[in-house]
């Protein structure tokens, strides 16, 4: 029989992928993603605007933010490839609401981080979230004995390994929200995540 789970679409994955560059392109038309203060004026993280001025909707906002084609297209380029595996595997409203959080999360982290070493940055992209995304495919591929449709633990760990070393190697940054993300992402997976039950075998006579 036809795996039925293979052929479920990952609405919400690629609603998220548009929506993320939709945003993208309308802040290039009206303004610019490499423009530090226009980003900042259109919802990107800010800590003191966040603690000081009750602006938590940054938090949320930011993760739809990107700095530059690049950045967006490598992390779209990512959550397109992997994302609708872990949705297929959560269900589609579970899926959301661990990408927000997992977004959120990684956010919440990397500014009390900020504040701790007196650091003043503006933060965008929903990096926080993709590195929550492959935390959450980790546990799940870990818990189904190492394969999870098409994605097995050895690769995961080379995409966790090459994506952090790729950050920390890297000027401008947030590493903080990307190890976040991907512990959060783990975690999560752990609360949302059911291994499903494999149907018992049944012999059909013609």
């Amino acid at each position: 029989m036809e795996n039925l789970g293979w052929r479920r679409r990952a609405y919400v994955n690629m609603g998220l992928i548009v929506l993320n560059v939709v945003y993208f392109f309308y802040l290039e038309i009206t303004g610019s993603t490499s423009h530090t203060g226009f980003m900042v004026s259109h919802g990107a993280m800010y800590a003191p605007l966040v603690l000081e001025n009750g602006e938590y909707y940054r938090l949320l906002t930011s993760i739809f933010m990107h700095f530059g084609i690049n950045h967006i297209m490598n992390n779209m380029l990512i959550l397109f490839i992997l994302g609708d595996n872990l949705e297929r595997a959560l269900g589609h409203i579970k899926y959301l609401i661990f990408y927000l959080l997992c977004g959120v999360g990684a956010n919440v982290v990397s500014m009390a981080v900020n504040i701790r070493e007196y650091r003043d940055v503006v933060s965008a992209g929903a990096s926080g979230a993709i590195f929550g995304v492959i935390g959450g495919l980790l546990y799940a591929v870990a818990v189904n004995r190492g394969q999870l449709e098409d994605l097995s633990t050895r690769q995961l760990v080379i995409v966790i390994m090459s994506s952090l070393y790729f950050g920390f190697t890297s000027t401008g940054v947030d590493n903080t929200a990307h190890v976040a993300g991907l512990v959060l992402g783990i975690l999560f997976g752990l609360i949302l995540y059911r291994r499903p039950r494999r149907k018992p075998y049944r012999e059909i006579w013609d």
